[in-house]
C-alpha cells in the first residue's frame, strides 16, 4: 500500500482541495491550522443561509458533532455536497451521550449523505448499536480494540461499513479502517494526544482534507490521514521530550509535523496491516 499512500499525498499537495468544516468552537482553529499544514485550504462556515453556497465551493465537508447548534446547517451543507459527488465525513463527538447527538447522526447516515465516519471505539459502538453511553468523548474501557479483539473488532465494524454504505475509521491505541471489503490496521502514534483537546477533530479534517482531493479513493485516503496522524504525533513527542516540553507545545509541534512531512517519509515509515 505504500505507492498508494504516497500518491494521496501528492495528489492532496498538488490540488490543494478546500475542506469546509462545520466543527466545534473548541478545536476550529486547529482543525483549520492542520488542513493548511497539509496543503489545503480551509472555511469555517455554520450558518445555514450560506453552508449550501460555501459547500459548493469546496471539494470536502467535514461534520463535527460538537457544533450541536448547526444541526439544520450540517443537513443543508451535507445535501449539498452529497448532490455534487464531494465526499463528507462526520466525526460524531460523544454519539450515545446526548439523544440530541445520536438522533442527528443517525439522520445524516439515513439518508445516506457520509461518506466516511470517523470516531473512537465508544462513538462508533454507539452508531453501530443505537445505544447510548454516558462515557462522552472518552473511550469505555469494553469498547478498545485490543490484539485480543482484533478479529471480532474488524468484523462488526466491515459489517457496519456495509451497512451504511460509508468507510469507518474507528481510531486509538490501535486504529481500524474499513470499507467493508478491505480493513487495514494501523498501530503507532503518540499517547500524548491523548492529553490535548482536538486531536481527534484534527484527524477528522486532515481525512477530509485528503477524500477531497481523491475521491475515487476514500479508503486509501482515509488510512493516509491517520498514518499521517500516527508517524507526526510521533515526531512531535519526540520533539517535546527533547525540549523538555508539555502538552501545549506537542499541539505545535504535531502541527509543524505535518507542514514538514513529505510523501517519501510517509511511504518509508508505514506500519499498516492488511487483514
Amino acid at each position: 500500500m505504500t505507492e498508494s499512500l504516497k500518491q494521496i499525498l501528492l495528489h492532496t499537495q498538488a490540488v490543494r482541495p478546500m475542506v469546509h468544516s462545520i466543527t466545534n468552537n473548541v478545536t476550529i482553529n486547529d482543525c483549520a491550522n492542520i488542513i493548511l499544514a497539509a496543503g489545503g485550504t480551509a472555511i469555517m462556515a455554520q450558518d445555514e443561509r450560506e453552508v449550501e453556497e460555501i459547500t459548493s465551493h469546496a471539494d470536502a465537508l467535514a461534520l463535527n458533532m460538537g457544533a450541536l447548534r448547526a444541526q439544520e446547517a450540517m443537513l443543508l451543507a451535507a445535501r449539498t455536497a452529497k448532490r455534487l459527488c464531494h465526499p463528507v465525513v462526520l466525526d460524531p463527538v460523544a454519539a450515545g451521550a446526548s439523544r440530541l447527538r445520536s438522533e442527528m447522526c443517525g439522520r445524516l447516515l439515513a439518508e445516506r449523505l457520509v461518506s466516511v465516519i470517523r470516531g473512537n471505539a465508544s462513538e462508533i459502538r454507539a452508531l453501530a448499536a443505537g445505544q447510548e453511553n454516558a462515557a462522552g468523548v472518552e473511550v469505555d474501557a469494553l469498547d478498545r480494540v485490543t490484539e485480543q479483539n482484533l478479529a471480532e473488532s474488524a468484523a462488526w465494524l466491515g459489517q457496519f461499513s456495509r451497512q451504511t454504505g460509508a468507510v469507518v475509521m474507528l481510531t486509538g491505541v490501535i486504529d481500524l479502517i474499513t470499507d467493508g471489503q478491505r480493513t487495514a490496521v494501523l498501530r503507532g502514534g503518540s499517547e500524548l494526544m491523548g492529553r490535548i483537546t482536538g486531536a481527534g477533530c484534527m484527524l477528522t479534517s486532515l481525512t477530509a482534507l485528503y477524500c477531497g482531493a481523491n475521491p475515487n479513493k476514500l479508503f486509501e485516503a482515509a488510512v493516509a490521514a491517520a498514518e499521517v496522524m500516527n508517524r507526526c504525533g510521533e515526531q512531535a513527542q519526540v520533539r517535546v521530550r527533547k525540549e523538555m516540553e508539555g502538552t501545549a507545545s506537542f499541539r505545535t509541534r504535531l502541527i509543524d509535523a505535518v507542514s514538514l512531512l513529505t510523501a517519501d517519509d510517509l511511504a518509508n515509515a508505514h506500519q499498516i496491516q492488511l487483514i
